[in-house]
């Protein structure tokens, strides 16, 4: 009977909260391979066994498990009766056709009553495997490797692992706010709170009809990419340009960037707060532009009351820019744009920010009939992965409303 192993690591050290961490990605690993011919998920001794039906998509499913996080790794086994003559059996029809010039047996016992040790398993298949290949074992660098796991009632075996993505699985830290540029950083940005449980909330502020749509576009179809992480998500879409001409009005030029950042930040953390969000994220990186400094951190993220969240603050340009690769966002992020960062941007701004200087200049601003203004005309975008009939790995938009 095909069936799929699943291993995890680190949830295997949440101790009390473990049951909690498995419900998470129980569910999780069914929404990831709905229509893929999963017939159910069952917990055992330390991992989870995917059950399959006859017509299961193992492609399909293989490509879904290398997003689902708290997977360490996964690879598709074939169970057994719990005897040895059996699993010989069923080795030597899968080993079938199979050439290669060394390999190694690895056997885990959870089942300690099995009467046979890992190390017995080891020699005794090591051995038959051997007798029907003519291949060398080789336990340092084999280029075959069969995976035998012994478990209550049934064994267990599968040529090969792949890996998982590794992390949380998404849902078990709470929810957070993005702000999603359509550049480089905040997808990858996103994408490493995902890993560490987080249900993301996205937030994209853009200038359309100042400037044209290109840039809400890529907010869309990189919230489309990113869902097959976490299956659900919503894209706020905020119009920022008249927001940035009433600061222009009434703000010196050098701090007009620091002050859109500021009344970003008070916008998302209202959205966080109809969310239900405890922080906000951002694709920030310490240094890498003007608003990026120290100073102009420390006053940006003082207009916001709950925590601000910089994954990407120690990281170089050239180590995000390959796992955007890596994520398949790179190439969204680079298509040419007009986003609201271009509108209204002073050409000598201020990279060192005085928090007095700034509180002064927006005392002289509606700063809450700012907020409200972005609030009140804000688009809603609710998408999902997967849905329907709809072809592996492609998501698509399932709704859309006004604020």
């Amino acid at each position: 009977m095909r069936c799929v192993m699943i291993h995890y690591n680190e949830i295997g050290l949440k101790g009390k909260n473990q049951p909690l961490f498995l419900r998470r990605l129980e569910a999780n690993l069914l929404r990831a391979t709905d229509g893929a011919g999963v017939r159910r998920v069952e917990q055992r001794s330390g991992r989870m066994v995917l059950r399959l039906s006859r017509e299961a998509d193992w492609e399909a499913i293989r490509g879904r498990l290398r997003t689902v996080f708290g997977v360490a790794n996964f690879s598709l086994a074939e169970r057994v009766e719990p005897d040895m003559a059996a699993l010989k059996a069923a080795m030597g029809k899968a080993l079938e056709g199979r050439t290669f010039r060394s390999f190694k047996v690895a056997a885990r016992r959870a089942f300690k009553q099995f009467p046979l040790t890992s190390e017995d398993i080891n020699r005794e298949l090591g051995a038959f495997v051997q007798g029907q290949t003519h291949a060398a074992v080789n336990l340092d660098q084999p280029e075959f490797t069969i995976h035998v796991e012994v478990l209550p009632r049934d064994l267990y075996f599968s040529c090969g692992r792949e890996a998982g993505p590794g992390g949380l699985p998404v849902g078990v830290s709470g929810r957070v706010v993005s702000l999603l540029s359509g550049g480089i950083d905040s997808p990858v940005a996103s994408h490493r709170l995902m890993k560490r449980g987080c249900q993301v909330v996205f937030v994209h502020f853009h200038s359309f009809p100042f400037l044209d749509s290109t840039s809400r576009t890529k907010a869309v179809e990189l919230v489309q990419l990113l869902t097959r992480f976490q299956y659900w998500s919503h894209l706020y879409l905020v119009p920022f340009g008249e927001i940035q001409r009433e600061v222009v009005v009434g703000a010196p030029a050098p701090l007009r960037v620091v002050l859109y950042r500021r009344l970003m930040g008070r916008i998302a953390e209202q959205i966080a707060r109809r969310e239900q969000a405890k922080a906000l994220v951002t694709g920030e990186s310490l240094g890498q532009v003007a608003s990026q400094t120290l100073e102009n951190l420390a006053v940006i993220e003082e207009a916001v009351g709950m925590p601000v969240l910089r994954p990407l603050i120690g990281s170089d340009k050239e180590e995000i820019v390959q796992q955007a690769r890596a994520l398949g966002t790179y190439d969204i992020s680079i298509i040419p744009d007009q986003d609201c960062c271009r509108l209204f941007v002073p050409r000598h701004p201020a990279t060192f920010s005085s928090l007095d200087e700034v509180r002064a200049v927006e005392s002289q601003l509606p700063i809450e009939k700012l907020v409200q203004m972005g609030l009140d005309q804000m688009e809603i975008q609710a998408f999902e992965f997967p849905e329907g009939s709809r072809e592996p790995g492609t998501p698509r938009v399932a709704e859309s409303r006004e604020g």
